[in-house]
């Protein structure tokens, strides 16, 4: 148990002296060290937060949280099966056509994934509807031939309101003059963006019945598209419905198709934990090699506290309060520094970037297009945890080592 008598002798030894300014020197960078490693690693774990929550949320605005088929493929009376699904966290529902395409207008060419929608119904679903920037869904028109599209793709095709382009689908036509592929000529009546590169450049949204004519679909759609209340819910409601439905039906929830993504990302921040906390050890080696120094310095000092009646146990308090010291002011100096840094490094790389005229995160590159952050506490919790533990390991050595010393030996040459 340390006593105020070495809480008093330790916290002076901190204190910058006459004879000890490089002690102080050395003190002063450890606690930098200590400083920089926490506030990268709280920073850095609250950006891969907050890129994982954008890429959830965007990716999930465009999905279905669980996905209703059966199981030769398809599904028919899309509408008696919704009827039947009576499940409380299932708050919205639309069916929808899927295909891939090829959009080109003139010599301008791009692959796309194609969906048949039902404006009405696609509300309860995704929010293409409140990231439209020019035109709306309901303009998408049974018999029309109405397309919504992203915006990246309309600034690659240079595509406004009203451009007619054409679809070109992977099915064959034969005709007298050969096989050809079917296409058919859209118009454009809705640019949505949803700051999601691999959306607003690939996927293209039309009317449900234009979609079933165009794929050959008949009286079935691809699938039926499920919303729910709890998306961390969505293994067990899938089961649950499919098993309600019956073995003629099947039910996908997001996570399988994708859950590798998002373990992914929670792997790369484990690693990234441990990668950045290795810049916290390094400055731990600095609080040991602080100590070191100290304890030689204070040999003299350690044997006069030995003659006086101090035991090798409160030697060891001693310097054990002294490390501590670097730890602590090291570990609450950096997780402040952190908190501060990841609440505002949104408005920091902003800033970073509008004067340098640059992007850190080009949309075309990345899925998002923007630096985004989000402070989990728990993750406060444990980095600030573990950087006190490792300023209490790296005080052990040098402290017994300082217990260690004989005052005989200590003051000979004094």
């Amino acid at each position: 148990m340390i006593r105020p008598l070495e809480l008093f002798i330790g916290l002076r030894y901190t204190r910058s002296r006459k004879r000890s300014h490089f002690i102080s020197f050395i003190s002063l960078i450890s606690i930098i060290g200590i400083t920089l490693g926490i506030t990268a690693l709280i920073t850095i774990l609250s950006v891969m937060n907050g890129f994982g929550k954008e890429l959830r949320g965007h990716i999930l605005e465009v999905i279905s949280h669980v996905t209703i088929t059966e199981t030769t493929g398809g599904l028919h009376d899309w509408r008696a099966v919704a009827g039947n699904i009576k499940n409380p966290n299932v708050k919205g529902r639309a069916p929808y056509i899927t295909g891939q395409g090829m959009v080109s207008r003139g010599q301008g060419v791009s692959g796309v994934m194609a969906r048949g929608i039902l404006p009405a119904e696609e509300k309860q679903v995704s929010e293409f509807g409140s990231h439209m920037i020019d035109g709306s869904l309901e303009a998408l028109k049974p018999g029309e031939f109405g397309v919504v599209i992203g915006s990246a793709l309309a600034w690659k095709l240079d595509l406004a309101i009203g451009s007619q382009v054409s679809l070109i689908i992977p099915q064959a036509l034969a005709t007298p003059a050969g096989i050809i592929p079917r296409f058919k000529r859209f118009t454009v009546v809705g640019i949505f963006k949803m700051d999601m590169y691999e959306y607003d450049s690939g996927l293209v949204l039309m009317h449900l019945d234009d979609a079933a004519k165009l794929y050959q679909m008949g009286d079935q759609v691809s699938g039926l598209r499920l919303k729910l209340n709890d998306l961390d819910a969505a293994p067990r409601v899938a089961e649950t419905l499919a098993a309600g439905l019956g073995p003629n039906y099947m039910a996908r929830d997001w996570t399988r198709e994708h859950g590798n993504f998002f373990r992914a990302l929670k792997i790369e921040k484990i690693v990234m934990f441990v990668i950045i906390l290795l810049v916290v050890i390094v400055a731990m080696f600095n609080v040991v090699s602080t100590l070191v120094v100290v304890v030689t310095e204070k040999q003299s000092d350690i044997a006069i506290l030995r003659t006086l009646g101090s035991s090798p146990k409160s030697i060891l308090g001693i310097f054990l309060v002294h490390g501590s010291i670097i730890g602590i002011v090291g570990t609450l100096v950096g997780t402040l520094c952190g908190i501060l840094l990841a609440l505002n490094v949104e408005t920091i790389v902003q800033g970073i970037e509008h004067l340098f005229n640059t992007s850190f995160v080009p949309g075309d590159v990345y899925f998002i297009s923007k630096l985004p952050s989000d402070l989990h506490w728990m993750d406060v919790m444990w980095v600030s945890g573990s950087s006190l533990i490792l300023s209490l390991l790296s005080t052990l050595y040098p402290a017994w080592r300082a217990s260690k010393v004989q005052p005989a030996e200590a003051l000979r040459y004094e």
